[in-house]
């Protein structure tokens, strides 16, 4: 009859009874802590450099909303004479909201870059692997930052949403990255 009660050999690297090192190693068998999802990237990219790419994104899609609202006759103020006139216009949102997040989707998808990080010297990278962002990741990180940017609160969405970078540990994610899963990452 075969003794069920046989000793096993300690595991290599001895040190207790889940493998090497002062602590004992990992129960699980994972070898230690995860991954580090950023082992092999560059650097993420500095939150103030992303706000400026941002501003430099919005500074020229805002020119084609411009445009776009004027040609359609859709402004949110229109001047006549003296009388200046002040009305919150839906078309130019829905301009403003269709642009943005076509800029960001398309942009993001092709190269990882926008215009803005591009000239910074950034990427969007998904945060598993680095890779650039599908259509799908790069449209939902482009309506958590759009939509709310168009319909409502502009200035104070925009605060908020890519603010979070300064203050977002360990990856320095936006809440557009949270959602979609992704960071940015230098390129220099």
């Amino acid at each position: 009859m075969e003794d069920v009660y046989k000793t096993q050999a300690p595991p290599p690297g001895g040190g207790g009874p889940y493998g090497g090192g002062p602590y004992g190693g990992d129960p699980y068998g994972g070898g230690g802590y995860p991954a580090d999802p950023l082992a092999g990237m560059p650097p993420l990219a500095d939150s103030g450099r992303r706000t400026l790419a941002r501003i430099v994104d919005m500074i020229l899609v805002g020119i084609v909303v411009w445009l776009l609202s004027w040609a359609f006759n859709v402004q949110e103020y229109t001047v006549d004479g003296d009388d200046v006139s002040v009305g919150k216009s839906f078309g130019q949102s829905v301009i403003a909201a269709v642009l943005y997040i076509a800029y960001d989707t398309y942009l993001t998808t092709k190269t990882g870059q926008t215009l803005g990080k591009k000239w910074l010297g950034m990427r969007v990278a998904n945060l598993a692997d680095g890779a650039t962002p599908s259509v799908q990741t790069s449209l939902i990180r482009a309506l958590v930052l759009w939509i709310p940017f168009a319909f409502c609160c502009a200035c104070v969405w925009t605060i908020i949403a890519g603010g979070w970078s300064f203050f977002d540990k360990p990856y320095k994610q936006g809440l557009h990255d949270k959602a979609a899963k992704t960071v940015v990452v230098s390129t220099r």
